[in-house]
């Protein structure tokens, strides 16, 4: 029996997927679990393996095109059988494949069962449903909860298979009122497609969608030329700035942040640096940074402070029982923050380790999915770039971020005293909806104690 090879969904608000590469050709005998394509989205790029042993064929995509999530982009053929000519549906949630095989019409629909059951569902998917005015219980998906997806498959069926009464005053079918409320939400897109079209002054109606049941991508809004002066320039941004523009923007319009800014002595930090360096470059022949240092500390602080380490999620303060610790890294294409998982149980060499192959990893666009997700805090250092200070934007849903200067020689009071001492500032953003002032003034000044004395924590 053919097995479809689909566009998996790599991380979980993913619309899309480009195909970089066909890592086999048409024709070509696969095994399961070998390598038949790279696919890239906005934060990894990462090798599919074959789902099943067989003849690859079928091929609907080519390399470079951008492919929704669950279309299914190719086949897996026991020897002798032909490409089926019925999309199938995705193992997950039900959903038929939005792309037809070879011969098969793109008018088919997907059938929405009425039946209401216990949802859990993503908040994607909650704020498409709020837009449409949509009951999620009616909403059906196979899989652990309701996605998007669902939600505009259930829109998609609900608008054409609503009832058509004959008007005889008219001599014509009557108009019918579905559960779509507004001329304008009549065309179902994600909510960042109808934000790039409104800001783009474009008519979402006017556009061809290429995800499930016709529904608007982002990759689907053309770029609007924007007028510039005769000597200026316009740069299309790459497909990680954008993400980037979009998601810091989103924290910044519906985040509450506040922030609090500590100085403190690095001294300490220094010496358990060199300290250790030569022992940790022996072991791993990698040399530890202040960051893996703050790293260390971070985690042991988030200890005693489960709040700073908890996210904002469904209208709810969600506590994390790991703490994992992202580490906000620049590359040319932007800013990517690969995660230190239970940072609060590795020694300095792990954590060395961990963060010399991520960044590298992530220069490289070669991240996986699993090196970006689930983080409960980020650390953002700029002293490299001789920054004194600086305020972080928080990266949702978590509660705060980190953002550590440069070490800086500085003259304090000291015993009633002037005296010179390396000083680094740090400042703390929070969202206030899950942490108070009270809680990350705790959490900072722990902090501060244990970048001053890290001995503090074998006390």
């Amino acid at each position: 029996m053919a097995t479809s090879v689909i566009m998996p969904a790599l991380e979980m608000t993913q619309e899309s997927g480009r195909l970089v590469s066909w890592l086999k050709s048409e024709g070509e005998t696969v095994s399961k679990g070998e390598p038949i394509m790279e696919v890239e989205t906005d934060k990894v790029m990462i090798e599919i393996e074959a789902p099943a042993s067989g003849i690859l064929g079928g091929v609907l995509v080519k390399e470079n095109d951008v492919v929704p999530v669950g279309q299914t982009i190719a086949w897996i053929l026991a020897p002798g059988e032909k490409v089926p000519t019925s999309s199938p549906s995705d193992s997950q949630s039900g959903r038929a494949s939005t792309v037809p095989a070879r011969g098969e019409s793109k008018s088919k629909t997907t059938e929405i069962p009425s039946s209401a059951i216990a949802f859990e569902a993503s908040p994607l998917a909650r704020n498409i449903a709020d837009e449409h005015g949509i009951d999620l219980a009616l909403v059906k998906s196979n899989g652990k909860r309701i996605e998007k997806a669902d939600v505009l498959a259930y829109i998609n069926a609900a608008r054409q298979t609503a009832p058509q009464p004959f008007d005889r005053t008219q001599g014509k079918p009557a108009s019918v009122s579905t559960n779509i409320s507004s001329p304008t939400h009549l065309v179902p897109a994600s909510p960042k497609a109808r934000r790039f079209a409104s800001e783009r002054g474009i008519d979402i109606s006017t556009i061809k969608g290429s995800g499930p049941n016709g529904a608007v991508l982002v990759a689907d809004v053309p770029l609007e030329a924007v007028r510039v002066g005769p000597a200026g320039s316009l740069e299309t941004p790459s497909t990680v700035w954008r993400v980037m523009a979009e998601r810091m923007t989103a924290s910044w319009t519906t985040v509450p942040h506040f922030y609090l800014i500590r100085e403190v002595d690095a001294g300490r930090l220094i010496e358990w640096r060199t300290r250790i360096l030569p022992a940790v470059e022996k072991q791993s022949g990698i040399k530890p940074t202040y960051t893996d240092l703050l790293v260390k500390l971070i985690g042991f602080a988030l200890r005693g402070h489960p709040r700073v380490n908890a996210s904002w999620a469904n209208g709810g303060i969600q506590y994390n029982k790991d703490i994992n610790i992202g580490l906000a890294v620049a590359v040319d294409d932007g800013l990517m923050v690969p995660v230190i998982r239970h940072a609060d149980s590795l020694s300095v060499v792990e954590i060395a380790a961990q963060r010399k192959d991520l960044i590298g990893r992530a220069q490289n666009r070669k991240l996986r999915p699993a090196d970006i997700s689930d983080g409960t805090f980020t650390l953002s250092n700029l002293g490299m770039y001789n920054v004194d200070t600086f305020n972080a934007i928080v990266n949702t849903p978590q509660a705060a971020i980190l953002a550590v200067g440069r070490i800086a020689e500085r003259v304090v009071p000291v015993n009633g005293q002037p005296a010179i001492r390396s000083m680094m500032t740090v400042s703390l953003s929070c969202d206030h909806r899950v942490v108070d002032g009270a809680r990350a003034a705790q959490f900072l000044d722990d902090l501060a104690n244990l970048i001053e004395e890290p001995v503090g924590m074998l006390s």
